[in-house]
């Protein structure tokens, strides 16, 4: 999933830097946690070496009542430096001071909050207002400031407060979630209902890539939980989705979760019409060369039509030696043989003695 996780942190990159996500996106070609990585630094060049001034007007507020020191950060400071101020006060001192603010201005606020804050101001919180600062932060779209909070919300404020958000939003945010460890967790507070109308919802605003993303961060149970309601998706759903991982080249994020499938789901995918177009057919096997994805390619490649099944031998034959003697040594270390053996078969006498002669097949028939 890196093209993907590339993608989500560039955008956070771009929001902390103040500037567009285009500018940046050369960044999105270098290793995600290297990107990754480099945020959390610039986090701490930005927020760390603050002026001494505003610590002492920190210190400063300690000295006034809550209510005084609310009206302070709306009336004088602004939401930027009302937000930098937080972030230099003790969390139940912070929070203390947000009980008394409108929504409204908190949300503004959590847009330049520094993000290593959140969880110990968010604790102290009631989840009223919680809830209240996540509903302006939807409708004004804010998907990656809201994407730095949910990972922190406990429970009862997620119960009240995802049913109020729509589909799309929970798409988006979930995609930039600064803690990904939560979403299996979040995505069990939703019942299939929610879950399938999200995924309609994926289907029918182009968020295919964004719910990959959220259903490869959904480890476990749920991941397995939102392939299978996928794969009850109709046909013409499905089909879009198999398109936008072609024109994207995104099979490393859609095959780990199409290998999830039982036998009757994989059938019903592998028989989508995408799937029996040559181009599509072709870009896949180049994907999984690139991706070493053979064990959750393969049983795709047996339930395909053998029309299907026979394009994809030749495009595999059709590979360059060193291409085919990495699938080689890749079906080899996971021991796939017997599902390329059909694939061989259907390859011509030229592909068949090419592979033949390839190091990694000489190594397992010497075997």
């Amino acid at each position: 999933m890196d093209t993907l996780r590339g993608r989500a942190e560039t955008l956070k990159l771009a929001r902390l830097l103040d500037v567009e996500p285009q500018t940046l996106a050369f960044l999105e070609e270098l290793p995600v946690e290297d990107v990754r990585l480099f945020r959390e630094r610039s986090v701490a060049a930005l927020f760390d070496d603050t002026p001494g001034t505003l610590d002492r007007v920190a210190a400063l507020t300690k000295l006034l009542p809550a209510a005084v020191a609310a009206g302070i950060a709306q009336k004088a400071l602004g939401p930027r430096l009302a937000a930098a101020l937080a972030g230099r006060l003790e969390p139940a001192r912070a929070a203390d001071i947000i009980d008394r603010l409108p929504a409204d201005f908190t949300a503004r606020c959590c847009h330049h909050l520094d993000p290593r804050r959140i969880a110990g101001i968010m604790g102290r919180l009631d989840d009223g207002i919680v809830v209240r600062i996540a509903l302006v932060l939807a409708e004004r779209g804010d998907h990656l400031t809201m994407g730095r909070f949910v990972g922190h919300l406990r429970d009862s404020a997620l119960r009240t407060v995802l049913p109020q958000l729509d589909d799309t939003t929970l798409l988006c945010t979930g995609f930039v979630i600064d803690h990904p460890e939560r979403l299996a967790h979040i995505v069990e507070l939703l019942d299939d209902e929610r879950v399938s109308s999200v995924i309609e919802a994926a289907a029918d605003h182009g968020l295919w890539p964004e719910a990959m993303a959220v259903a490869g961060m959904a480890a476990g149970a749920q991941r397995t939980r939102i392939a299978s309601l996928t794969a009850a998706q109709p046909e013409a759903r499905l089909d879009s989705l198999v398109r936008v991982t072609a024109e994207q080249d995104l099979w490393e994020s859609l095959l780990p979760i199409v290998s999830l499938l039982s036998e009757d789901e994989l059938r019903a995918v592998a028989a989508l019409p995408a799937l029996r177009d040559p181009a599509v057919l072709d870009g896949l096997v180049r994907g999984v060369v690139a991706t070493g994805l053979w064990s959750d390619f393969l049983p795709m490649v047996g339930a395909l039509p053998p029309t299907a099944r026979r394009t994809v031998a030749k495009a595999t034959g059709a590979l360059d030696d060193l291409d085919l003697d990495a699938l080689a040594r890749g079906v080899d270390k996971e021991d796939l043989w017997e599902l390329v053996f059909p694939l061989v078969e259907l390859m011509d006498d030229t592909a068949r003695q090419r592979l033949h002669e390839l190091p990694a097949f000489q190594e397992r028939a010497a075997g």
